[in-house]
């Protein structure tokens, strides 16, 4: 881990995040306009699908040139090209997979028409 692999860790980051943040909103929004959760979560992973592999597709093609470089500086490049290739595909399977589940467990009901009812006060 020298700072060029770091540096890229907190590009892979951004990116990650970005894309698990693009399927949480949408999820959210669809709850509430009335869908239940799974529903939302199942729309939202098949709509934004499409977005999030153009990004990852295109941060892998844009960098994988870096991981086969020779040369005076390779090492520095090869490092944050490594990182951010291998990274951008584990984190692309996280958000796709990892990511819908946890808002299955995770998430709260955001509709409009689930409220909870409480007992009512007696005194």
């Amino acid at each position: 881990m020298n700072i060029y692999s770091q540096v890229g860790l907190v590009t892979l980051v951004g990116l990650v995040s970005k894309n698990g943040i693009l399927i949480v909103e949408f999820a959210n929004k669809l709850q509430e306009a009335g869908s239940t959760k799974l529903e939302a979560i199942r729309e939202s992973a098949l709509t934004r699908l499409r977005p999030i592999m153009m990004t990852s597709c295109a941060t892998v093609a844009g960098h994988f040139p870096l991981t086969l470089v020779t040369g005076a500086g390779a090492a520095a490049r090869n490092s944050i090209g490594l990182v951010l290739v291998g990274g951008m595909a584990i984190g692309t399977i996280f958000t796709l997979f990892v990511v819908p589940s946890i808002y299955m467990l995770v998430a709260r009901d955001h509709r409009k028409d689930a409220t909870i009812s409480a007992p009512p006060l007696t005194l």
